[in-house]
């Protein structure tokens, strides 16, 4: 048998991936059908079917499973040197790509990411905003190096990523001056029916936030449920209602909104991750994030 044709390899281990023909030809920027001829000229070299039908899902056949693990060997490391390369072209600048769940506040995401920005060799950063689940399989198809998040990649995740924790950070109660005062006595008691903005249901914050509030015997008013964390430190600003925050950016939060400390969420913790495809860290940005956050922004918090 001949050297197999890396091109058709590649093809077939993106398939894989990303889960299907389809999805893996808008990866690739080709037609379903290219992808699927491809991948079948692979088969004939390979003599043997790579796929089988699982009623509407293809998987991968037991020669189709040892294909994937070469594959997943040979790719990942000729996407990270043209990742590498990409960099050292970006104004003799490194480069890092890194996908931000909508549920981490932008001020965490700064105050975590601003050591990349300085020093002798600052990089380059470009963000990407979404669902955590988005990120994982852009992380997973190496389209990101890195995903910051206030939650862990669940154990049984289709993606294989490794959680590197960044720190934790008690929470606090936030309102506009006037309101926070009025809170601020027989807290958190005073948080019954008392106006509050939260994070929407499909975030992992929201579901600590129920369960403190549950344990505090409180019910306050929900005036807003809002997934943009600006967003609700903005109607904040403005006396709509209440709002919990990580205190590792109270500073922050208080000079940049115009509001003052309600109390302390005692027992309710925030915490955040850096998610790689690296079980021990290399990739000099994630290092760099992960050390300084630790010994910075959440040492001060804990």
């Amino acid at each position: 048998m001949r050297h197999p044709n890396y091109t058709h390899l590649l093809y077939f281990w993106t398939v894989v991936r990303e889960g299907g023909v389809t999805k893996a030809a808008e990866a690739l920027h080709l037609t379903p059908q290219t992808v699927s001829g491809q991948i079948k000229l692979l088969e004939e070299q390979l003599e043997g079917a790579l796929f089988e039908r699982q009623g509407r899902r293809l998987v991968p056949t037991e020669l189709g499973r040892i294909a994937y693990a070469y594959a997943e060997e040979i790719f990942p490391r000729g996407l990270e040197l043209t990742s590498v390369l990409r960099g050292a072209r970006t104004r003799g600048r490194r480069s890092v790509t890194i996908g931000v769940a909508d549920a981490v506040p932008k001020l965490v995401t700064f105050r975590v990411l601003e050591p990349l920005l300085h020093g002798d060799s600052p990089f380059h950063i470009a963000c990407h905003e979404g669902p955590l689940p988005d990120l994982l399989a852009d992380l997973a198809a190496h389209r990101l190096d890195l995903v910051l998040s206030t939650s862990a990649v669940p154990a049984d995740s289709a993606f294989k990523a490794f959680n590197h924790l960044l720190g934790e950070s008690e929470i606090g109660f936030f309102a506009a001056r006037a309101l926070a005062a009025k809170l601020r006595r027989d807290f958190p008691g005073s948080l019954d029916d008392a106006p509050l903005l939260v994070p929407t249901d499909r975030s992992a914050n929201r579901r600590v936030l129920d369960d403190w509030l549950e344990a505090a015997g409180v019910v306050p008013r929900i005036v807003g449920e809002l997934d943009d964390s600006a967003l609700i430190k903005t109607f904040a600003q403005h006396g709509v209602g209440a709002f919990a925050a990580p205190l590792a950016i109270e500073t922050e939060i208080v000079r940049q909104f115009d509001v003052a400390r309600i109390g302390v969420a005692t027992g309710m913790k925030a915490r955040f991750y850096a998610i790689s495809t690296e079980r021990r860290i290399k990739h000099p940005a994630v290092a760099a994030i992960t050390e300084q956050a630790r010994s910075g922004l959440f040492a001060a918090a804990a």
